[in-house]
């Protein structure tokens, strides 16, 4: 009971000095022995690691759950150590509510055997986006959970450990230099003097060792870095994957529902297949639909076999060109097809014989294919 009791008491005393170091600091009435340069950008780097991890985090965590809810029950779940349920993602609902509704509708009306179609695709999309949110929460989101969660925690132990072993030692050094200046007018004994000094040199011993161990922890974070950035190719790569899924999910669907809509609305104009240089980067085309008058005949088109067409000697049709707004950038992939930037206006017409996804497009005295795919048609 008494060695608890004194304990106790030696505790407040190291925690009443303490303070009473800092408060004099922070008032500049007492000497602060300051890290070396080395140090303080070890600190400034791993406090920016931190940091910038937390923010990286917790926004990857909307990205994957947008809905605010959702993210709070998951973190329940996983604090109390429990099993996420299972959730349908958006895609999948909306697949069910087209299901039923073509149930409802009529499945064999050309509007339902549409819902159908649709349906299936987003069925498929919310799968894809299921398999996304999973890898990503193990490869990405996990680890650097982990970093902040376990390293972090242990450096910031340690450095509060360094900053008490500081504030002992600066408080040994004002001891010592007051009892130095005792001595000097005689008020206290050699041994006064003596023990400052000891407890300064305990004090030192102490501090040196606790700044190696942090200064090891802190050099630890290029080895985090090392990490987080094997952590983010993976989650790129499965970024890629999902909307490369995403990509020919929905250019399935779009040549399906470009059959199917030549079929029901003949005379339409709809591009269905995939652009001869898709770039994953931007949106996905939507598909141009509009009314095109066919030109007359020309007959210089190449042959089958032959890859481009002799531009030099197509003439546009007396009737039936349009103007197109270019809906994203294209790169031409030979001489027979034209570049286009996004949001510039082309003259296009359609000539016979020519895939039904393409048009020829004009821009001053340039001319080439370009993909349907890749335009809005005005009236």
């Amino acid at each position: 009971m008494d060695f608890n009791m004194k304990k106790l008491a030696s505790d407040a005393g190291i925690f009443f000095t303490r303070a009473v170091q800092f408060t004099e600091e922070k008032f500049g009435q007492a000497e602060k022995t300051e890290l070396d340069a080395h140090f303080e950008s070890l600190l400034a780097r791993a406090d920016s690691t931190k940091n910038w991890t937390e923010k990286i985090l917790r926004q990857t965590e909307v990205l994957l759950q947008p809905n605010p809810s959702a993210r709070v029950e998951e973190f329940l779940y996983e604090k109390l150590d429990r099993k996420v349920p299972s959730r349908v993602t958006n895609g999948e609902l909306l697949a069910q509510y087209m299901a039923e509704a073509a149930s409802e509708l009529g499945p064999t009306t050309p509007y339902g055997k549409t819902l159908i179609k649709v349906a299936e695709a987003e069925k498929r999309l919310g799968a894809a986006e299921r398999d996304f949110i999973h890898t990503a929460s193990i490869n990405f989101l996990t680890p650097l959970r982990n970093f902040l969660e376990g390293d972090w925690k242990t450096i910031s132990k340690e450095r509060r450990l360094l900053q008490n072993r500081r504030l002992d030692l600066d408080a040994s050094k004002a001891r010592l230099k007051k009892a130095k200046a005792a001595e000097a007018k005689a008020t206290l004994w050699n041994d006064e003097v003596d023990k400052a000094e000891q407890e300064l040199r305990v004090a030192q011993t102490e501090f040196d060792r606790q700044a190696e161990v942090t200064r090891l922890l802190l050099e630890g974070i290029s080895s985090t870095h090392v990490n987080h950035l094997r952590c983010l190719h993976e989650f790129v790569e499965s970024q890629t994957t999902y909307y490369a899924q995403c990509y020919r999910h929905m250019l399935d669907l779009q040549k399906q529902l470009g059959s199917s809509q030549g079929a029901i609305f003949p005379g339409t104009f709809v591009g269905t297949t995939e652009p001869t240089s898709p770039t994953l980067s931007s949106t996905s085309p939507t598909t141009a639909a509009a009314t095109m008058p066919m030109g007359p005949s020309v007959a210089d088109l190449a042959p089958p076999g032959e890859a481009a067409l002799r531009l030099e000697e197509v003439a546009p049709p007396a009737s039936g060109t349009r103007k197109a707004r270019v809906l994203y950038d294209y790169e031409a992939a030979d001489s027979s097809e034209l570049a286009l930037l996004a949001d510039e206006l082309i003259t296009v017409y359609s000539l016979p014989g020519m895939d039904p996804d393409w048009l020829i497009g004009e821009r001053g005295n340039k001319k080439g294919k370009v993909p349907v795919t890749y335009l809005e048609l005005l009236s």
